[in-house]
């Protein structure tokens, strides 16, 4: 079986020759592995099963200061710690002036300009079409965490409002996607902690829930699947979900929610991508440990498909060289 084969049988809950996996790195991480194999264009040799599209301008990212990055949408991003990500430091959206924010353009072609080549010459691989930052992150990097948190409760309809453009925006980029030959549409919107979900499930399903099931029915209606990458113990929300429409559910942390029970739960129902541990396993564990624990996810949340292998994260600079490499090399040897 190809890849793509491969995923797809997940997708429909079918056994594949063997689990499909993925595995993404942050860039301190990315660095140590390069230098451990001596080979900078590891990555490309790992057998990874999705072939990852963005949705972004050509013109997204802007250095306006040394690591501070203005963004499509003008956040600015201090990124002297996180490479990676950043932490925003600028507050773009109130009440008194949303009327007045002008979102970019999702029809700028250059978006999508490298979508038909990609998809030409990655025939074997499962396609993917990603929307970072979706709905409820892409809502407080314009208006503040904490104040979007705060008017959930005091001034809804603010919110309602900055979600529903949020909305509108998104749909023409799945719409714009969704014509390009891709497999799946991914959306990222982190809405859980270590403990449940940062808003409560009462407001989830007051403020997203609604926008989402839209985002991943269009997604559908265009014959493609949808993936959710949502950090944070949200497990109590996954009958939701599933009757929203999504088809896989990552990063699946071993940290916040019993992955093997989950899958006994909602298996028939849900596909699951990642699962190893990135906060314990890959970072404090034994070779042997890491062995056993993606093994163990093979076997258990792998069997008659639904899984994809994969650290819970991007995996993080604190993870051990020789930890990471045990757990490419088993996945590999299926």
């Amino acid at each position: 079986m190809t890849n793509r084969e491969r995923v797809i049988a997940t997708l429909n809950h079918r056994q594949p020759d063997k689990i499909p996996y993925n595995i993404g790195f942050t860039q301190k991480a990315h660095a140590k592995m390069a230098n451990f194999y001596n080979d900078p264009e590891f990555v490309s040799k790992l057998g990874n099963c999705l072939i990852t599209l963005g949705c972004e301008p050509e013109s997204a990212w802007k250095e306006i200061k040394p690591d501070i990055w203005r963004d499509q949408f003008g956040v600015e991003w201090d990124r002297t710690i996180d490479k990676d990500i950043g932490v925003v430091r600028n507050c773009l959206i109130n009440d008194e002036n949303i009327d007045e924010y002008e979102f970019p353009n999702p029809d700028d072609p250059s978006r999508y300009r490298n979508y038909k080549p990609l998809i030409s010459s990655n025939k074997d691989g499962f396609i993917v079409s990603n929307l970072g930052f979706s709905l409820f992150e892409r809502a407080w990097t314009l208006t503040g965490m904490e104040n979007l948190l705060i008017a959930m409760g005091t001034d809804p309809d603010f919110i309602h409002d900055l979600l529903e453009r949020i909305l509108q925006y998104n749909l023409k980029i799945i719409q714009n996607a969704c014509s390009f030959d891709i497999d799946a549409m991914m959306f990222g919107d982190d809405w859980g902690h270590q403990y449940g979900l940062i808003m409560g499930a009462e407001m989830w399903r007051e403020f997203i829930k609604p926008r989402i099931k839209e985002m991943y029915q269009l997604v559908k209606s265009k014959g493609k699947f949808v993936f959710i990458h949502s950090c944070g113990k949200v497990d109590e929300i996954f009958p939701d979900l599933i009757e929203c429409g999504l088809d896989m559910f990552n990063p699946f942390q071993p940290e916040v929610m019993d992955v093997f029970e989950i899958k006994m739960r909602y298996g028939d129902r849900l596909c699951f991508y990642g699962g190893i541990s990135t906060q314990q396993t890959l970072p404090y564990g034994s070779i042997q440990q890491v062995k056993q624990e993606v093994r163990k996810l093979l076997e258990k949340v792998g069997k008659d498909g639904g899984y994809i292998a994969s650290p819970a994260h991007a995996i993080p600079s604190d993870a051990k060289v020789e930890n990471i490499d045990a757990m490419i090399k088993t996945l590999q040897n299926q």
